[in-house]
Parts: structure tokens; C-alpha cells; sequence
């Protein structure tokens, strides 16, 4: 199952607009801001999705009948770019516990480069619901490497990918090793560069939030 945001058009459309925008995007708290706008969109349609329970409401002139969430999802990302996105899920799910990962591209002398994962920081997944949340999904191999590590120490109820935006060689990467995961994007991007960055793209995320790496 893939959802794609842009394919209706909605005032998602502008908050993407103007992450890629070059001009716009050299704003780097407008930048982060659409980031976590556009995270808050993919939020409220997945929490479609989740199960829910009539639960008896207070008020102070009588009672309400609201419909609940079960469980509340567990929220992951990777640092650092995605931390922007994963902050607008964690302002919808504002009950739900995070999950933090560090890896990176480690280049090989053919040019060629491994996904080196140092550290992961979870609550315990088994029989829970999983929304990793990452910025840009290009090859797809850091997201994959990761929630397989993950599918291999916890029983997960559910996967849920997010991404703002997505390579269609990503795409692929992530169904072929993650079938049962549900991807949720808000726009998808046909080209890769021959350093996996994607075209048009937006530049790199991490860089345009919290400045350029040394």
C-alpha cells in the first residue's frame, strides 16, 4: 500500500512548494516548519488507519462519546535530517514514544558505499505499531538496514514508512525488503544523481535544517 499526498490536491501542496524552493528554503526554520507541517499531514491520514474505542468523555455540562486511539504508535526516525519531520508525527501523536537511529554511507574505494548503523535507541516494539519517519527515501538501504534490524529483534504489529519525498528506486528497494510495510509519501521523484541524492529533489535535508557538515 502507497499513499502519495500530492496526487490530490490539497494545501500540502504549497508546504512541499516551498521546501523546495531555494529561495525559500534558505530560511532554515521555514524549512524545518514545512517539514513538520507536512509530517503532521501523513499523521492525521495514517491515524485514519489505526483502530480506535468509544470511550466516555467529561464535560462540565454532561458527558461525550469520543472515539480513541487503541495504541498509540511508536514514532522513529533517523538523525539527523528527519528530525523536523518526525516532530510534526510527534505533535499529532503527542503520547507516543520515539525511536532515534544514527547510521550513515560509508564509501567504499570503488566508489560504491554500505550503510554503517552506530547506535539505536528504541522502546520495546514488540506488539506495537512502527511509523519510521525519514525526509528523503533515495536508495532506500539506510530505512531498510535499520527496520531490519528492528523486525529482527522485536515482534512489530505494524510498519509504516514516511517520507516527504521518495525516488522511485527507493520505492522499489523498500517493497522488495519490507512487503508488509505501509508507505506514506507526500510527493515521488522519478531520477537519482550517481551520489543517490534526488532530482529535482530538494538539496540535502539535513544540511538545509541544521546546517552543513564539516
Amino acid at each position: 500500500m502507497i499513499f502519495v499526498l500530492n496526487e490530490t490536491n490539497t494545501i500540502g501542496n504549497q508546504f512541499l512548494a516551498e521546501l523546495r524552493d531555494d529561495n525559500i528554503q534558505q530560511d532554515r526554520a521555514v524549512f524545518r516548519l514545512n517539514q513538520e507541517k507536512l509530517g503532521q499531514i501523513l499523521a492525521y491520514e495514517i491515524s485514519k488507519t489505526l483502530q480506535y474505542t468509544e470511550t466516555e468523555v467529561q464535560t462540565p455540562l454532561g458527558t461525550a462519546n469520543v472515539n480513541l486511539i487503541n495504541d498509540q504508535p511508536v514514532l522513529g526516525t533517523i538523525l539527523r535530517a528527519g528530525l523536523p519531520f518526525h516532530q510534526g508525527f510527534l505533535n499529532y501523536f503527542n503520547k507516543s514514544d520515539s525511536l532515534f537511529a544514527t547510521a550513515y554511507r560509508k564509501v567504499k574505494k570503488n566508489g560504491t558505499f554500505i550503510i554503517s548503523i552506530d547506535h539505536i535507541s528504541t522502546p520495546d516494539l514488540d506488539g506495537k505499531i512502527l511509523i519510521m519517519c525519514d525526509t528523503m527515501l533515495a536508495t532506500g538501504q539506510s530505512l531498510v538496514q535499520v527496520c531490519k534490524e528492528l523486525l529482527a529483534q522485536y515482534k512489530i504489529k505494524e510498519l509504516h514508512i514516511a517520507a516527504v519525498i521518495a525516488s522511485t528506486e527507493g520505492i522499489t528497494h523498500v517493497r522488495a525488503n519490507l512487503p508488509k510495510a505501509k508507505i506514506w509519501l507526500c510527493a515521488v521523484d522519478e531520477e537519482m544523481t550517481s551520489k543517490a541524492y534526488i532530482v529535482p529533489g530538494l538539496g540535502d535535508a539535513g544540511d538545509l535544517a541544521f546546517g552543513e557538515k564539516a
